[in-house]
């Protein structure tokens, strides 16, 4: 198998080696990737110099395990770094999130010679790109994709949307269905004959993740690229909670971008209520009061990232039913209150920064929009569901990457 030859002319990654570096570089990248970020919200511009930027960084190799030449980060640092660079910008924070999902699909199912050289790849900088999810499907977990044997011959036929990061990617990631109904995951170029790779995302928010369509027709996959993604779920794994993980995080993320940027625009430019008596906007009690309360949320969401962390490391460490039911539960938390701390923050941004704020130049409700569009990845009434069900009666929530 061989990616492009834009790909292959690429100098190797930067190899990150430790949780600590890993930050050092995510904070670094978060200041360069927040220039900007606005603009290519407004224009739709697409951040493939920053895409570059970040891979080359060494960021996208930090989950390859350590025996394999990686920094082995926790999942717990993996979340904080998302959470860093989603503050800058939501879109890039989205972006490479099914690409650690797959990485962590080849540590759990991969056979020891395609994690030789998948995680090799990674560590000097090849990407994956999503192609999971179809529309026009029962629910969001049923595929029509197929990966069949056709002349000797693997032949990947189907149709993908919401594909984040395709088109960044080196290598497309599809599920799709085996000739037993077994979903597996197949690695293909984007360069190979048959795969098209459509820009035709238009979501309101999260403008510039290149979520579109993905078309394989007749196309051929090297059995080296083929992994069994349902042995991921048969059996209890951390997948399911560190695929969400980083869904919370990047929920938590946009949150803290949106309160940071309250703060400053009421601090320069909104005026006081005429009621307030007061010569400054912060120094009215009420809007004092309501940055407290989002300050707060933003705290408490933060720190339940940070546990639901340590809960998925103690399921990596140790895989059974108990730790993977409590990880998934814990980032369920996460992700729950995550969800209404972010919209609550970037509601609010509005109504205590005035109408100024709303005025096309400031592009701030992109914060809204963003976090709007990417809480819709999956209902989060449901996970409160679990978390009652959970600890009302004991009933551990289903296992799969959608909790």
């Amino acid at each position: 198998m061989s990616a492009s030859s834009n790909f292959s002319e690429r100098r190797p990654a930067h190899r990150i080696s430790s949780d600590a570096e890993a930050l050092v570089v995510a904070r670094e990248l978060a200041v360069e990737f927040a220039v900007g970020a606005s603009d290519r919200d407004r224009e739709r511009r697409l951040p493939r110099a920053e895409i570059d930027r970040y891979s080359q960084s060494g960021l996208w190799g930090i989950t390859v395990p350590r025996e394999h030449g990686g920094a082995g980060v926790s999942a717990a640092t993996l979340a904080e770094v998302i959470a860093i660079i989603a503050a800058a910008d939501g879109s890039i924070g989205q972006i490479p999130q099914n690409h650690f999902f797959v990485v962590e699909a080849i540590r759990l199912t991969a056979t020891e010679e395609q994690k030789q050289l998948w995680f090799e790849r990674v560590l000097n900088g090849d990407r994956f790109g999503n192609a999971l999810s179809e529309i026009g499907t029962k629910t969001v977990h049923d595929y029509k994709t197929t990966l069949l044997p056709k002349d000797g011959r693997l032949i990947l036929e189907g149709r993908k949307f919401y594909s984040t990061g395709a088109l960044f990617a080196h290598w497309v990631a599809a599920v799709a269905k085996d000739a037993q109904g077994n979903l597996l995951f197949a690695f293909v170029s984007p360069e190979t004959q048959g795969v098209t790779l459509v820009d035709d995302w238009s979501s309101f928010g999260q403008k510039t993740t290149g979520s579109g369509t993905t078309i394989f027709e007749n196309v051929e996959v090297d059995p080296i690229g083929v992994i069994p993604f349902h042995d991921a779920f048969d059996v209890p794994t951390s997948m399911g909670a560190f695929a969400q993980i980083m869904h919370a995080a990047m929920d938590i993320g946009i949150g803290r971008a949106a309160l940071a940027d309250t703060i400053d625009f009421v601090r320069r430019f909104t005026r006081p209520w005429i009621d307030s008596g007061q010569d400054r906007a912060t120094d009215d009690p009420y809007t004092i009061a309501q940055i407290g309360d989002l300050t707060l949320r933003q705290n408490a969401a933060d720190a339940l990232l940070a546990r639901a962390g340590r809960a998925v490391d103690k399921a990596v460490a140790e895989p059974n039913d108990e730790t993977v039911a409590l990880a998934s539960i814990a980032v369920a938390e996460a992700r729950a209150y995550g969800t209404e701390a972010a919209l609550t923050a970037a509601n609010k941004l509005h109504e205590l920064a005035g109408t100024r704020s709303t005025l096309a130049q400031h592009n701030l409700d992109r914060h809204w929009r963003n976090v709007r569009t990417h809480t819709l990845h999956d209902p989060v009434r449901w996970k409160y569901a679990a978390i009652g069900n959970y600890y009302l009666n004991g009933i551990k929530p289903p296992r799969h990457g959608a909790l």
